[in-house]
């Protein structure tokens, strides 16, 4: 039992990761009838940068699970947002395809009081490079919905 345990505990490691993307906006994902106090959409036209680091647990080196916290800055308008980061790894050879799931919330401090803060949702596919047997590299790309708006994402990012 203690063999099985321990076993089982060399196949799970903490890991970091830290990325950045360009947010390229593409169009709202609602259309608003104005009202009195509508100043319009959260986003309009504006693209973006972002900045986030992930805390999370490595499985056999196919699947990370964590939480991040990220800076994001669409042209002025600041703001951070909050996630659950999921990342799948289908090969264990050194470049491999990647598939990535974010869930989580953001906020931004735009045209209205104290901001706007919706939920967010990104899914990406890239390829992940393996340096060494702690150091990925990674690119990827897909769709982010948040702010009433679809982004497209463009992320690079390392994980140690």
């Amino acid at each position: 039992m203690i063999l099985t345990i321990n076993q089982g505990y060399s196949q799970i490691s903490y890991s970091i990761k830290t990325e950045t993307g360009f947010l390229m906006y593409q169009n709202n994902t609602i259309q608003v009838d104005p009202g009195p106090n509508w100043k319009g959409y959260n986003l309009y036209e504006q693209n973006g940068i972002d900045f986030n680091i992930v805390n999370g647990i490595d499985f056999e080196n196919k699947l990370f699970v964590g939480i991040g916290i990220g800076y994001l800055n669409f042209e002025g308008i600041n703001g951070f947002y909050a996630f659950t980061d999921f990342e799948y790894l289908p090969l264990k050879t050194k470049l491999t395809p990647l598939v990535n799931l974010k869930i989580g919330y953001s906020h931004i401090w735009n045209q209205y009081e104290n901001g706007t803060g919706t939920g967010l949702v990104e899914l990406s596919t890239g390829l992940n490079y393996r340096l060494t047997e702690k150091i990925d590299i990674y690119a990827k790309s897909g769709f982010t919905i948040t702010q009433q708006s679809l982004l497209i994402p463009i992320r690079l990012g390392i994980k140690f």
